[in-house]
């Protein structure tokens, strides 16, 4: 068995706390894991991409083009950009909310609407998980739990090889004392909101 889990975003959003706990959780499960990511101007909103891949007999961590088993995008743009690395069979889960490039916010670009962007995701792939894990962390109590949301609903993907337990333990062991019951109610909303 082999699972391949492309995780995209812009930095600050919690993409490379996601994929330390998607790490931890598959080693403490048993299975072999590698890791990969990139963040070269990520500190100042850039580009944030990180592989984890699991299972038996992974010698590498970067995942061939087509061939992720999920997408997970913390922002829909970057989710449009990795659509490379997904298949028509792959699960994609996409925050709706724009994390707006400064391009944008001088008026010198325009950013593409929410709509049109699922749109496209969807004439690839219609195994779309659309949600606002942003709105569903306010809701949590803060908006910076909207990582938490996001491993919520990945735990809950058909086929994905670890529990929902796993997945909840691998992030409180993380996430800071005081940020605990914040981020198991973002969890919770991110796996029901998958599920639903």
């Amino acid at each position: 068995m082999k699972y391949n889990i492309q995780l995209v975003g812009v930095g600050g959003q919690g993409v490379l706390l996601a994929s330390t706990v998607l790490g931890n959780a598959a080693v403490a499960e048993g299975l072999q894991v590698a890791m990969s990511e990139v963040h070269g101007m990520a500190q100042r909103g850039g580009s944030v991409l990180c592989s984890v891949r699991m299972g038996d007999e992974i010698f590498s961590p970067l995942i061939p083009m087509g061939s992720a088993d999920i997408l997970l995008g913390f922002e829909p743009v970057e989710t449009c950009r990795a659509l490379n690395t997904a298949n028509k069979d792959s699960h994609i889960i996409t925050n709706i909310t724009p994390v707006v490039p400064i391009s944008v916010s001088a008026g010198k670009e325009t950013y593409p609407p929410i709509n049109e962007l699922l749109d496209a995701i969807r004439s690839v792939n219609g195994n779309l998980i659309a949600l606002d894990a942003t709105a569903l962390a306010v809701q949590a109590g803060r908006a910076i739990a909207a990582n938490s949301v996001l491993i919520g609903a990945i735990s809950a993907v058909k086929g994905f090889p670890l529990s929902r337990e796993r997945m909840l333990d691998s992030l409180l062991a993380i996430v800071p004392p005081k940020a605990r019951d914040i981020n198991v109610r973002a969890f919770e909303l991110g796996y029901e909101k998958a599920r639903s």
